[in-house]
């Protein structure tokens, strides 16, 4: 099992509506793609920003390239983001999963 995580930070008071465009495009897309195990969003709110950061599982390299393409360290992004983004990581870094304890994660 893989892990892909990428980062991307909006002002605060985009935050909500920021979350609820993530779910519209990047999180259905990840959950739509044969081989992904899972996706998770975490945010952190602090001194007028939100920080979020994706961490997604996948089986493979071959289902992150079904999401990402032909070049997988790549983020992908989408018509809106740059309504929201003020600051984003442009590529994304995997791990390998060794172990993992989360119900129907496998390792």
């Amino acid at each position: 099992m893989l892990a892909r995580t990428w980062r991307g930070v909006t002002k605060a008071a985009d935050a909500d509506a920021y979350l609820a465009y993530l779910e519209q495009t990047g999180l259905k897309n990840y959950r739509a793609t044969p081989g992904n195990l899972g996706a998770y969003c975490l945010r952190r709110i602090d001194n007028g920003r939100a920080e979020f950061l994706l961490v997604t599982l996948w089986e493979s390299m071959d289902a992150i390239r079904r999401f990402a393409g032909e070049s997988p360290d790549r983020a992908v992004f989408y018509p809106e983001d740059e309504r929201y983004l003020i600051d984003k990581d442009l590529h994304v870094t995997h791990y390998e999963v060794p172990f993992a304890s989360v119900p129907g994660a496998r390792s």
